[in-house]
């Protein structure tokens, strides 16, 4: 959505009639029904106003498109200013411009965060040319127009009340950010560097051409953490951390480093729903990993533990699995200090006892705290959804000082869920009673909300919605009874009156029902969803919720017996009934709160209540797009990960090295594996592989290729054979190399694969060695640009490729 669109004549009428800010916010009055803040009107004059000065000049042309506030899809961001026209090449270019009104920062010890002074007060922020960039790399992974159609992308930030001399702003530990993109500040010389910019790559206007393809662009599917997981913990990009979320995951990294032996430290990170926990928790665990600190992924709930292992089989051994991932029981015994770091995700669902009996150990909040040096807790009160649950802001800082360990209090705010929207998440808790929020209405173009008249049209939604992706369940609040757990053909979920009738995933595939193939006709619950999520989430909401004259009650006598969320709750009951019942109706609230917000593009509900149903619906408005019938897809063949692999694992005992297997490595673990000539042995912590119909031989290895870049010869995920250190001509070959000056987004390193080429010198030159190094993809995708080394560069060629296998 863009809130501001015009080309750049009209944008200097508008600045000229000192009134832009107000025609920005009538737009965005229009747009969204939603005000803002006396600030952020304030900075629009100030910040556009400058932007206006910018743009006086007769060579940047008069149909350049300028997009004002441009919310990138499926966030919650929003893009200060963004400026389109036609590159030299003939290549629809887009300027995005991070606009800040700061005249001073601090530097930090913290990648690209600087401390800021606002309002409030002294505060830590990502550095703007890393917003700038990162808002670039989102704007590319979500909208396909930009993806797909060698759209690019030039961000840069622009601080004009910031002194150009002088100041942390531009420091040196900051140039890698600059780089990406480039830093313009107070004065006269500066503007005149931001128009350079400008004119360097917009040579002609697009009359607004490319301001038309973003806004009316296709949403590209958005990464769900569970398939990103395999790459993040290789080290690739596969989430850009964004603005709050780069601060917490810096000052984790920080406090990760630097404790020591020094006494304890204790982060707690506060977030909602789709605020980026979990992708945080993970980059931090991939992180810590490859430094070779000891550090584990602690959840209570299993569902996610369960999910992730299973997509790391077959890529990493078992052994590592296991000690990457554990519950929060597991810490009774374990000696103070003994890992360096734990990152406790979901912790508001801590127990205070572990073991299958719930009688083990003092507290699970404590023995976390005295097991590390360092424990991170990411938590969301509001997801607390059993009597059990202890997990609370107050209860870990009571633990942490009596640990004598220093605290920190942190939040994470940026939406990711939910469509990015902060407006649907508002609307929940109002709508639940959970608080009180100013959002009465939820328009369903913002976030694809529907209340269906029967379970029947719910799971046929839901199974359409699944055909796209396989993205898609249905889940209830527990007010049914579980005679599948004893008789697997007896039907849980059962309402004759609407011909329907389902079981629960509780027993068939457990804590994987969230991604099983076949589980979409069966019902989850709670405890196999929470931390996850999916596209579209169906929720039922049975007879422990229902609204009576405007007033939201729950009921927790409508509960299934079997359900052991509220076990003891009677017994609570007599000991204080006032404070029983208003827990009791926050875990009942929290229930359907975590159920509704696990669909990252839609939630369609069915209440067993009409006068709860039309409640819901009195509260929504707009237009729903129509649910297009997908084809039936083929029935997926179910394979374990293994046999996916297009290779055998041989055991260590049979292993022969480079005889009857060769080791399957990390492409980024390849420069340090075989250099200065040296090769791998049985000993080292490697799998060892058989390919079919392939010679073995010295320096060959097998590692795979994630990316776009090179899928015209190397699909993405595609297993390849590498040989290392290759001798001979490298023109014209696929190589894996490296350089202190390439920075391949796919890779997330200084190493990439490409084609390579080089251009001699003349024998007249100084130089006699290569002058320019070129790495090419090969690609479908336009967008993929090649690497240029200059002259003075020498990339080491570390493999080159052998085969693709099939």
């Amino acid at each position: 959505m863009i809130i501001y669109q015009a080309d750049k004549r009209q944008f200097l009428k508008d600045v000229g009639g000192n009134d832009i800010e107000s025609v920005v916010l009538n737009s965005y009055t229009n747009r969204t029904g939603k005000r803002v803040s006396r600030q952020e009107f304030r900075s629009w004059a100030s910040s556009l106003a400058y932007m206006g000065k910018v743009l006086y000049d007769d060579d940047i042309p008069e149909d350049c498109g300028v997009a004002i506030e441009y919310t990138i899809p499926q966030t919650a961001m929003r893009v200060d200013f963004l400026l389109t026209g036609i590159t030299e090449g003939n290549q629809g270019c887009v300027i995005v411009v991070e606009l800040k009104q700061w005249d001073k920062v601090k530097k930090t010890t913290k990648d690209a965060v600087v401390s800021t002074r606002f309002a409030a007060g002294e505060q830590e922020v990502a550095h703007p040319s890393y917003q700038a960039w990162s808002y670039a790399a989102l704007l590319k992974n979500f909208n396909e127009a930009v993806y797909t159609g060698g759209i690019e992308l030039r961000p840069c930030a622009y601080l004009h009340n910031y002194p150009a001399i002088g100041g942390d702003i531009n420091d040196a530990c900051y140039a890698e950010h600059v780089q990406r993109a480039p830093l313009f500040l107070s004065g006269d010389p500066e503007r005149e560097k931001l128009r350079n910019f400008i004119k360097l790559h917009v040579r002609k206007g697009d009359q607004g051409k490319t301001l038309y393809e973003i806004d009316g662009g296709r949403i590209r599917p958005s990464k769900g953490l569970a398939d990103s997981l395999l790459g993040m913990l290789k080290r690739n990009d596969e989430f850009i951390l964004i603005d709050d979320q780069k601060v917490v995951y810096e000052t984790a990294m920080q406090y990760a480093q630097k404790v020591g032996d020094k006494g304890k430290r204790v982060l707690i990170v506060e977030g909602g729903p789709g605020t980026g926990k979990s992708v945080v928790a993970i980059n931090l665990l991939a992180r810590l990993t490859e430094l070779s600190l000891n550090a584990r992924y602690v959840t209570k709930n299993a569902a996610p533990r369960a999910v992730y292992e299973a997509r790391l089989t077959g890529h990493f051994r078992k052994t590592v699995i296991s000690n990457m991932f554990t519950g929060s029981g597991s810490f009774t015994i374990t000696p103070p200090n003994e890992f360096d770091a734990l990152i406790v995700d979901e912790a508001h669902r801590l127990n205070e006892k572990g073991g299958l009996y719930g009688n083990l150990g003092e507290n699970q909040i404590k023995e976390l705290i005295n097991s590390a040096r360092f424990t991170v807790f990411f938590i969301d009160e509001s997801q607390r959804v059993t009597l059990k649950d202890i997990g609370t802001l107050e209860a870990i800082k009571h633990w942490a000082e009596a640990l004598d360990a220093k605290v920190d209090v942190t939040s994470l705010k940026s939406q990711f869920r939910c469509n990015g929207s902060d407006g649907y998440l508002a609307w929940l808790d109002n709508t639940l009673q959970v608080r009180e929020t100013a959002n009465e209405t939820l328009d369903v173009e913002e976030f694809d909300f529907r209340v269906v008249d029967s379970p029947t049209e719910l799971r046929r939604l839901i199974e359409l919605r699944n055909r796209e992706r396989n993205r898609a369940r249905m889940v209830a609040g527990y007010c049914w009874p579980w005679p599948s757990k004893n008789n697997s053909k007896a039907f849980d979920i059962v309402m004759p009156e609407h011909d329907f009738k389902a079981q629960w995933n509780l027993t068939t595939d457990g804590s994987l029902w969230i991604e099983a193939p076949n589980s979409v006709s069966q019902v989850g619950c709670i405890h196999t969803c929470q931390g996850l999520e999916v596209d579209y989430v169906g929720v039922i909401v049975g007879d422990d919720f229902v609204v009576r004259e405007g007033k939201a009650v729950t009921r927790p006598e409508k509960r299934a017996r079997s359900d052991k969320t509220i076990h003891g709750l009677k017994k609570l009951a007599k000991e204080d009934p006032i404070a029983t019942r208003k827990l009791a109706d926050a875990i009942l609230k929290n229930t359907y709160r975590t159920l509704m917000t696990r669909g990252m593009k839609g939630c369609y509900i069915y209440c067993t209540d009409k006068e709860t149903a039309d409640f819901f619906r009195s509260r929504i408005h707009g237009e729903h797009a129509p649910v297009v019938e997908q084809p039936t897809p083929e029935p997926a063949a179910v394979t374990t990960p293994e046999e996916t692999r297009p290779f055998r694992v041989i055991p260590a005992r049979e292993v022969k090295p480079y005889q009857n297997s060769i080791p399957l490595i990390p492409l980024k673990m390849a420069a340090g594996a075989f250099s200065a000539g040296q090769m791998l042995d049985p000993t080292d912590e490697v799998e060892w592989v058989a390919p079919d119909s392939l010679t073995l031989g010295p320096k060959l290895f097998v590692a795979q290729v994630i990316g776009e870049s090179m899928n015209r010869r190397i699909p993405n995920g595609a297993w390849c054979v590498f040989r290392a250190n290759p001798g001979g001509t490298r023109q014209g070959k696929v190589v894996l190399a490296q350089h202190r000056d390439i920075e391949d987004p796919e890779t997330g390193g200084s190493y990439t694969v490409k084609v390579y080429s080089s251009e001699k010198g003349t024998p007249g030159d100084v130089e006699t060695g290569n002058v320019r190094i070129v790495l090419s993809p090969h690609s479908t995708d336009s967008s993929f640009q090649p690497i240029v080394l200059e002259s003075g560069s020498s990339a080491t060629v570390i493999a080159e490729l052998v085969s693709v296998l099939a």
